[in-house]
């Protein structure tokens, strides 16, 4: 019943832009931390940027910031990721991520979506 459903993946040019969106359902979004991670193929799960409960505080990994923005829709249950001046590095599969409110909690995970920078 829970799920986080990402959007807004696709191919673009270096130097270009594009916004992705995560969708929450199933779970009150408004109590979790949320986050943007990233995997390229062979390469492990990083983490690009994340957003605190009511969007007062955010993170970057620090290849992505300056370019990167996060931000929420608590109203909406979304969390969104816009990147802008993307780079042939940021080629990779973008996970949405909801913290679990404690150690012994569940984190959620969306199924992902592609971005591929290429000219």
């Amino acid at each position: 019943q829970v799920q986080l459903v990402e959007s807004g993946g696709g191919l673009v040019q270096p130097g270009g832009s594009l916004r992705l969106s995560c969708a929450g359902s199933g779970f009150t979004f408004s109590n979790y931390v949320m986050a943007w991670y990233r995997q390229a193929p062979g390469k492990g799960r990083e983490l690009v940027a994340s957003i605190s409960r009511t969007g007062d505080n955010t993170h970057y990994g620090d290849s992505v910031k300056g370019r990167f923005t996060i931000s929420r829709d608590n109203a909406k249950n979304t969390v969104a990721l816009q990147m802008d001046t993307l780079k042939a590095e940021d080629t990779g599969k973008y996970y949405c991520k909801a913290y679990a409110m404690s150690s012994r909690g569940t984190d959620y995970w969306g199924q992902g979506t592609q971005v591929t920078v290429s000219s």
